[in-house]
């Protein structure tokens, strides 16, 4: 059902820094500014948000998948990979070791957590960790011109658009069921591995095994689920407001007729928005608290 990651939502706490921050060093393009309107937020359910200041931006190579900024306040007892729901959001570049280098300087508004380094399962493909300015944790990943083994679709521009999106849970099993029973993805079988950044934030043991598996979308795009050790809760979140963080992804969907989907609200069209482009969209929430925003891309 699922078939393009079109967005991912930040909600922070300072617009213009984070704002600043992907423009100046990352290349990204500010594409829409706005407010969010009383039917946008009531459509998620967070009729709180309304009137939030948005800005939309849109990566140097053009892509048309968006990094959407929404300025909140602050969700006391949140921080990056301590919680269930979105965790990472993982972009495609050039030179993983380069970024590294320029987020060395003392005016980064990039934090690096996980030096650069080659993948365990795929020596071709090498990233770099790195917090942002709103406390969210990038992924920054090179892609071979061979492609990888799933994703076949290398950066376009110095800095390019999310690839993967990184969801954490308390259940494999959970996870799994959701993305195939409800939304009709074939994720793959679980396997085991370290994953030095959340082992750091967690203060595990070095030697710490995570379950993984993924969900393949497209050649370009997949999610990645990890099975998070009981340590780590449920997201906070405000009555009637949006997740703090990385509050929620939005994909291309098939027509929302054909499964029964567990909307939070029924879906609506017309938003001007270049996410949307007047084109029905809705909100269900996964089985770690997760929300996904589903945009209907084909024919009824």
């Amino acid at each position: 059902m699922l078939s393009a990651i079109l967005a991912v939502t930040l909600v922070v706490s300072d617009l213009a820094a984070v704002e600043r921050a992907y423009v100046e060093w990352l290349g990204f393009r500010v594409v829409e500014r706005s407010v969010l309107s009383v039917e946008q937020a009531s459509s998620w359910d967070a009729p709180a948000a309304a009137g939030s200041r948005v800005v939309v931006l849109q990566p140097a190579s053009g892509a048309e998948t968006y990094l959407r900024l929404i300025e909140r306040p602050g969700t006391p007892g949140f921080r990056a990979m301590a919680t269930h729901g979105w965790n990472s959001n993982e972009i495609l570049v050039e030179d993983p070791a380069a970024l590294e280098r320029r987020f060395g300087a003392a005016d980064s508004p990039f934090r690096v957590v996980g030096t650069t380094a080659p993948l365990g399962s795929n020596s071709a493909v090498i990233a770099m960790q790195a917090i942002g300015p709103g406390g969210e944790l990038n992924y920054f990943t090179r892609i071979p011109p061979s492609g990888g083994t799933f994703i076949k679709t290398p950066a376009r521009s110095a800095v390019d658009r999310t690839f993967i999106v990184v969801l954490g849970g308390p259940s494999m099993d959970a996870l799994r069921r959701f993305y195939a029973e409800v939304l009709g993805m074939q994720p793959t079988a679980p396997y085991s591995s370290t994953i030095g950044v959340l082992q750091d934030a967690l203060k595990l043991a070095k030697d710490a095994q995570t379950r993984i598996a993924l969900v393949p979308i497209s050649p370009g795009f997949l999610i990645e689920l990890d099975e998070y050790p009981p340590v780590t809760v449920p997201r906070p979140v405000r009555a009637g407001d949006l997740p703090p963080g990385m509050a929620m992804v939005t994909f291309a969907s098939g027509a929302f007729g054909s499964r029964s989907l567990p909307w939070v609200r029924p879906p609506v069209s017309g938003s001007p928005s270049v996410i949307y482009s007047g084109r029905r969209a809705g909100v269900v929430r996964g089985a770690a608290g997760e929300w996904l925003e589903l945009v209907e891309t084909t024919d009824k």
